[in-house]
């Protein structure tokens, strides 16, 4: 078997060649595409630059430490200056053991092919990949000089944490050039590019502290370093840091706007292009302090947006870009809790439901599918044992009022909503669905509830604003135009009015308000929403100016004890976003009449029921009869 294997592969690389051959004189001088993507905020400020594949900061050969140099070509290439591109002791060596095994496990690259894949190709281990390779390898062998291709290869190797290029791997590990790297140091940057991930010496440091003895072994033994140098080198102490070469908050912010571009343009080279963000960069340093001063230990992902428009004013993927590249705020899907409220009472009031609308607050079981029951709890178990009103219920997030809701209404019905408000993952049609068991991104529950701060109007989060290409030519520019009107504007503002009451201390009775720890703090009129499961804890809200959406938790999916950093940033943010902006109410359309109504029994208030709340209604639906002194 093993020799038809090998015959077949062997017809197969013969005839790769041979097309191989053909493309390179057909192709003309391979581009080296080094120029950087440059990322601007709303007023043009730049905001920083990265190159197509990373962060990187170019250096040209002179300028890189010689004994790195040396070190790197004896692990990746030591007969780099003699072959063609290709070391065929090596390769035969690798094939015969890949036709043994079957796969493409084992490897002999040069820095050259090395070079080709970083510039070209993706790093899957693929016969067809392995041609492509070859192309380029070639290709570039031909057209360009040895010292070119190893200064373009050791500014693209990749060190993990989206860090590429030896120069920008030494500041950010040790802080400082190539060029004052000690030999240790510098063995352990060779080290690290054979698997970045795992040899990260911030994240696994021993594993990487083994790997660096391994190429310090290997120095001594190739007399690159003599035995002095090999003992204080495996003596040293190193100081691993992890300094940034931008802010935090960089990176999540030009990874997202090179993926919409791609994705507007329909190309994935973006070399030398300008990308204007909707960035705003007050709000970005306000939304990253807020996360800093309150995070603790906790991971988090956040938006600020304007809800007319979808602009992105700011956007926090995570603690620390460095640490983790996986954007929390656009990447990340988790339970909701109960921030899925008002898409669900914005349903109940487009189907008859009003502020004043009233159910009874009690431990429930709930039977469903003929043979299926749900027994939810409030917080603390805690129950009115009453009736309460729609306004109160959502205001102390009662679960059991939303259960009864959602069973009235059908959960497909309120999905229906869901769809039409931008939510686009998974929602089972479960009672449960009412009480935010769904697993939604910060953008979608941002994009939702978008529609109920600019009063019903489509509208899709985006970054970038415009786009200018290489040669200086403006090739894109976001259409600003309000979005169609998808939702009811009446209902839109009377839900908008609801979602203030988080914050009103009147409404607090069997449970207390879910905004009232920080009321106090905020100076403006602001709707929303907080949920909290056993592992999330969200905080959406906003203004018709602003929306802020916050989520903070592990990303292993831990129990959370700090269920308070949610709303305390979003408290921090969305005040400091209102210092340059107007505090404008919601303003009612046409229709809407408004009385002070007792929260518990839904009546018009009286001197028998001193509690009361300003509530709003579509004109004829308001209560006609007042409260009376036996409730």
């Amino acid at each position: 078997m093993h020799k038809r294997l090998g015959l077949w592969i062997s017809w197969g690389l013969i005839i790769g060649f041979i097309t191989m051959l053909t493309t390179m004189f057909l192709l003309g001088k391979p581009e080296l595409n080094d120029q950087p993507i440059m990322i601007y905020d709303n007023e043009g400020e730049l905001l920083g630059s990265v190159y197509p594949d990373g962060e990187r900061l170019w250096s040209v050969l002179d300028q890189i430490n010689p004994k790195l140099i040396e070190a790197t070509l004896m692990i990746e290439d030591q007969n780099f200056y003699q072959h063609s591109g290709f070391d065929l002791k090596r390769i035969g060596g690798a094939l015969l053991e890949n036709i043994r095994q079957q796969n493409l496990a084992e490897g002999a690259s040069t820095i050259t092919q090395q070079y080709a894949r970083n510039l070209y190709l993706s790093h899957e281990k693929t016969w067809l990949r392995k041609l492509a390779e070859a192309v380029y390898t070639f290709r570039l062998e031909q057209h360009y000089d040895k010292d070119t291709l190893l200064e373009g290869y050791l500014n693209t190797i990749y060190y993990g944490h989206g860090i590429y290029g030896v120069e920008t791997a030494s500041q950010f590990y040790f802080g400082k050039s190539t060029k004052q790297l000690s030999t240790a140091e510098i063995a352990m940057l060779v080290a690290i590019p054979n698997r970045p991930n795992a040899y990260s010496p911030l994240d696994h440091f021993d594993r990487a502290k083994q790997q660096q003895l391994n190429v310090l072994q290997t120095l001594k033994r190739t007399a690159v370093i003599d035995e002095t140098a090999y003992d204080l080198a495996t003596r040293e102490q190193l100081e691993v840091i992890a300094k940034p070469l931008h802010d935090l908050q960089f990176g999540y912010v030009a990874d997202l706007a090179i993926a919409e571009a791609s994705q507007i343009l329909e190309k994935d080279q973006f070399g030398g292009y300008h990308i204007y963000t909707t960035i705003n960069s007050s709000n970005q340093d306000a939304l990253s302090q807020a996360v800093q001063q309150h995070i603790e230990d906790l991971q988090v992902g956040a938006l600020m947006a304007d809800p007319a428009t979808g602009a992105i004013e700011a956007m926090v993927g995570g603690v620390d870009y460095y640490q983790s590249t996986y954007n929390r705020a656009v990447q990340a899907k988790r339970m909701v809790g109960s921030t899925f409220k008002p898409i669900l009472y914005y349903t109940a009031l487009e189907h008859g439901f009003t502020a004043a609308t009233t159910l009874k607050s009690e431990p429930t079981t709930f039977l469903f599918n003929d043979r299926d029951s749900y027994s939810p709890s409030n917080f603390n178990h805690a129950y009115a044992d009453d009736t309460v009103t729609l306004a109160q219920a959502l205001a102390v997030s009662d679960n059991i009022y939303a259960i009864k809701t959602q069973l009235f209404l059908t959960p497909e019905l309120v999905i229906d909503r869901g769809r039409l408000l931008g939510i686009s993952s998974p929602l089972d049609p479960v009672p449960a669905l009412a009480l935010g068991t769904a697993s939604l991104s910060v953008e979608e529950i941002v994009a939702a509830y978008s529609h109920f701060a600019n009063g019903g109007h489509q509208v899709d989060p985006y970054l970038v604003d415009h786009i200018v290409n290489d040669q200086g030519e403006n090739v894109y520019h976001r259409d600003h135009r309000l979005g169609e009107q998808v939702l009811d504007e009446q209902v839109t503002f009377i839900l908008n009015q609801l979602l203030t009451g988080m914050f009103d201390p009147n409404l607090s009775s069997y449970l207390s308000v879910t905004g009232g720890s920080i009321s106090e703090d905020l100076s403006g009129n602001y709707a929303g929403k907080s949920g909290t499961t056993g592992t999330d804890s969200w905080m959406v809200g906003y203004s018709p100016e602003l929306v802020v959406g916050v989520w903070t938790g592990y990303d292993d999916n831990r129990k959370l004890s700090n269920t308070h950093a949610a709303k305390r940033i979003w408290r921090d943010a969305i005040e400091s976003g209102h210092d340059q902006k107007s505090r404008d109410s919601f303003i009612a359309p046409p229709g809407i009449v408004a009385a002070y109504i007792d929260p518990t029994t839904g009546l018009l208030s009286s001197e028998h029921c001193p509690v009361s709340r300003l509530m709003f209604f579509i004109e004829g639906t308001e209560p006609k009869q007042h409260c009376q002194a036996d409730h």
